[in-house]
């Protein structure tokens, strides 16, 4: 009697086994291979999702494939790994389970893609390479159709606009820190219908930003290249667009008067390029920003009024650029900021009644008109500045201190020279008494 219980236990889980195998097997992609979506015809596609319970092992196709990239596969490559070199998802098919995710970390010499074995894993929907320095190869058309996302961080030598472009069914596009032979990003972003993040950063891209972008875009991310141009008007229709990053282009002529049009906007950053003209009105519009960079432009006139009603902004630089006329800020509206950047801007100047002569902004105060009273400061004189300004406030001019100290000295020498005469002469009248 005392062998019922554990041979009860079995029995029960082998029919818990048997049951989700027959009800996973209809879904097996050995049975029915996903077939890439038509980007012109089909919805958006959705990343399959992983399932953990699954006890199945890997397809012994992908395993060896996995192998003849030199990549250490562990005993159970869809288990977490406690290395940092790989890590990857699976499925849930029986009777053997496929890849969803492979991330390649930290590769070493000895890593070498292969069209043949890449042709094994067409079954993932995400592709990722982090510090991986190895050349490309052609991906096989069922795998780049099936990606949903690619990654590549300081990784894969060689790699073309071309190359990136045959990618079309991605949701999400992260390059950077990885050159890219292009002529400019249109030629990888135009078939990408699908697309709701891409991120082209320090990616050696040159050329104009694209005329046309897909509605769906959230994220924007161009940040770090050689674009040159103006801004379209067609980036301000992404009525969904949460984050654009184009700082550190080359990018010219004005701020588009549509920018407050980006209705979802939280960061705009457009530091580091050569725009001009005022900021426009139409960014008041933009109630939830929270990150606005503006800095190292050549943008004139003065800071509008409307940016300290901005209530959700924490982030503000408006440095190195060309505006003048008094900071329209008060202390309460600098107070919750926690970055605020002014400075470099010759012509502007602060309100030091409203603000407090205390305040470090890297701009002057202003005098009665609305001047500058004095260029800011340098850091290293900052006390010998602030030591000279206090004397001119108790002396004034530096002319009259040395009309008012000559007299002094010239009255005290001459009484000086007469007693030291005076002196002289009595010395002299009593020696000649003692010599008599």
């Amino acid at each position: 009697m005392s062998l019922y219980p554990p041979l009860l236990s079995i029995f029960l889980l082998l029919s818990s086994t048997v049951s989700a195998t027959a009800a996973t097997a209809a879904d097996s992609p050995l049975s029915s291979p996903p077939s890439a979506p038509s980007p012109s015809t089909s919805p958006a596609p959705k990343l399959p999702t992983p399932s953990p319970a699954s006890t199945s092992p890997l397809d012994p196709r992908q395993v060896t494939a996995l192998d003849s990239l030199n990549i250490p596969t562990p005993k159970d490559p869809c288990a977490p790994q406690p290395h940092l070199s790989f890590a990857a998802t699976c499925d849930s098919s029986s009777p053997f389970r496929n890849l969803l995710s492979l991330s390649l970390f930290n590769c070493s010499g000895d890593v070498a893609l292969s069209s043949d074995a890449l042709k094994s894993l067409s079954t993932l929907t995400s592709l990722s390479f982090l510090n991986c320095p190895i050349p490309v190869v052609r991906l096989p058309t069922e795998l780049a159709l099936n990606l949903r996302s690619f990654s590549c961080i300081n990784s894969l030598k060689k790699l073309t606009g071309v190359w990136l472009s045959r990618l079309e069914n991605v949701t999400e596009l992260t390059v950077a820190k990885s050159s890219v032979t292009a002529s400019g990003p249109s030629i990888i972003l135009n078939n990408m219908r699908f697309l709701h993040s891409v991120t082209l950063s320090h990616a050696n891209l040159s050329g104009f930003l694209p005329k046309h972008w897909h509605p769906n875009l959230t994220f924007v991310d161009l940040s770090g290249n050689s674009l040159k141009g103006e801004i379209p008007l067609s980036l301000t229709r992404l009525e969904n667009l949460v984050h654009l990053n184009l700082s550190s282009n080359s990018l010219a002529d004005t701020i588009p008067s549509t920018i407050g049009d980006l209705s979802a906007l939280q960061n705009l950053s457009l530091g580091s390029n050569s725009l001009s003209g005022p900021i426009p009105e139409s960014l008041s519009e933009l109630s939830g920003l929270t990150h606005l960079d503006l800095g190292s432009n050549q943008l004139n006139g003065t800071i509008p009024n409307f940016i300290r009603d901005m209530t959700s902004l924490k982030y503000l630089n408006l440095e190195r650029n060309n505006f003048h006329g008094v900071l329209p800020f008060n202390a309460t509206f600098i107070q919750k900021l926690e970055v605020l950047k002014v400075g470099e801007n010759s012509n502007l100047c602060y309100n030091h009644s409203t603000l407090g002569s205390k305040m470090k902004l890297g701009i002057a105060p202003c005098d009665k008109h609305g001047l500058p009273v004095s260029p800011p400061p340098a850091k290293d004189s900052q006390s010998d500045s602030s030591s000279d300004n206090s004397d001119e406030e108790d002396y004034g001019d530096s002319g009259d201190k040395k009309h008012h100290h000559g007299p002094s000295k010239i009255v005290l020498g001459v009484a000086i020279g007469l007693s030291s005469i005076v002196f002289l002469i009595v010395f002299l009248i009593l020696l000649s008494r003692c010599c008599k």
